[in-house]
């Protein structure tokens, strides 16, 4: 009896190391942050530094050499077109134009002449086609209402009616710059009539605008064309950002831009005007030789750029290459390789469950799955390598 009654108590002890063996070396799930797929609209963007520039921008320089009075004029100050005074220019006293100084002089003012009248005549034909891009955007919007064509049509005579705009303000400047050319080349032939008695040549501004920058401050004696002050026309504001070129090639004109990082509160709108077809190597911040090109943007309201900010700003972009309003989103940090193909852990009644995953686009936060997923399950965010298909897993707190 007494040994039975042992034997039981031998089996019992056994039994209960045996149950806390089995305890302590049962699986524990893994303690995991988990993510939600979802559904909604992606955009790929790529994001780059940029910077404010004034588009239309004119150099006003000494027509002759001599003594400049002191410039009172403040950058940001408005100047009207041949009303503002710049500065004031007492020429030196000079000898009498020779006859070979002479002939030079009108041969520069009839040249000057010529240039001038190449200038109207491509100001006029920029009026023209900035008319006729205008009634085109016109009949388009008409045909697009009825249903006769297509909005890709719309945007396209859109974008040809900025494109003749800026052709014409364009042309407007050239003309103005050859106007002041002619001017100049006239102010050459008559050196020999001024005299040292304080006469002073009034410069008068070329273009309406604002005051950029002043080279000259102080009354000194500065030669013929000596930069005096820089004039820009604040009503367009455009960016410029350097993309790399392997970025570059995936931007096209018309494309939107959110202007971020510029000191206000909200994004500002602007859209890809032009992508200049040459680049230039840039050295980065570590040292190594990078292909850049420009990347031209405009504002959608340049004139309330310009009240908040002004010439050579610093801005951040995010230039959409790529956007849909309908992708299954799985966050980035659930997907691995493997062998070839991106898998993830989707997490079904505690257990881990690997798939295989086609992607499509991508950006840093979400890829778009094309197969593999949909809507409104959960992945494991950043699995661990000890994380096997199947193993129990408990959402992190």
């Amino acid at each position: 009896m007494w040994r039975l009654l042992k034997n039981r108590r031998v089996l019992l002890g056994a039994a209960l190391v045996l149950s806390l063996l089995g305890v302590a070396l049962w699986p524990r799930p893994v303690a995991v942050d988990v993510g939600e797929v979802t559904r909604g609209p992606l955009v790929v963007t790529i994001d780059e530094e940029g910077e404010t520039r004034v588009h239309h921008r004119f150099v006003v320089s000494a027509p002759l050499a001599g003594r400049v009075e002191r410039i009172e004029l403040e950058p940001g100050d408005i100047v009207e077109r041949n009303k503002t005074v710049v500065a004031r220019l007492r020429p030196e006293a000079a000898p009498l134009l020779d006859a070979r100084s002479r002939a030079e002089a009108e041969a520069g003012v009839s040249a000057a002449r010529a240039a001038l009248g190449q200038a109207q005549a491509e100001e006029k034909r920029a009026r023209a086609t900035l008319e006729l891009a205008a009634a085109e955007v016109k009949r388009t919007q008409e045909l697009f209402g009825a249903g006769l064509t297509t909005r890709q049509v719309l945007e396209a005579r859109q974008t040809d009616l900025a494109t003749a705009e800026e052709s014409g303000r364009a042309a407007e400047f050239a003309a103005a710059t050859a106007a002041s050319e002619l001017e100049r080349a006239r102010v050459r032939l008559r050196p020999g009539t001024l005299d040292a008695s304080g006469r002073t040549l009034p410069v008068l501004a070329p273009v309406d605008g604002v005051v950029l920058r002043r080279f000259r401050e102080s009354a000194s004696v500065v030669p013929a064309g000596e930069p005096l002050v820089e004039i820009g026309d604040p009503s367009h504001v455009e960016i410029v950002a350097d993309l790399l070129s392997s970025d570059a090639v995936k931007v096209k004109p018309g494309m939107r831009v959110s202007v971020e990082q510029w000191g206000g509160e909200h994004p500002m709108g602007a859209a890809v005007r032009r992508v200049e077809p040459a680049g230039f190597t840039k050295v980065s911040a570590l040292g190594v030789e990078e292909q850049r090109v420009n990347v031209i943007m405009d504002f959608d309201n340049g004139e309330a750029a310009w009240a908040a900010m002004g010439d050579a700003y610093r801005v951040e972009v995010r230039i959409a290459v790529w956007q849909t309003g309908d992708a299954v989103r799985v966050p980035t940090s659930a997907l691995f390789r493997v062998g070839e193909r991106w898998a993830a852990y989707v997490v079904e009644e505690g257990r881990a469950r690997r798939v295989e995953l086609q992607l499509g686009q991508r950006t840093p936060a979400d890829a778009e799955v094309l197969a593999g997923l949909s809507g409104g399950g959960r992945v494991v965010l950043h699995p661990p390598d000890t994380l096997v298909d199947g193993g129990r897993v408990t959402a992190r707190e």
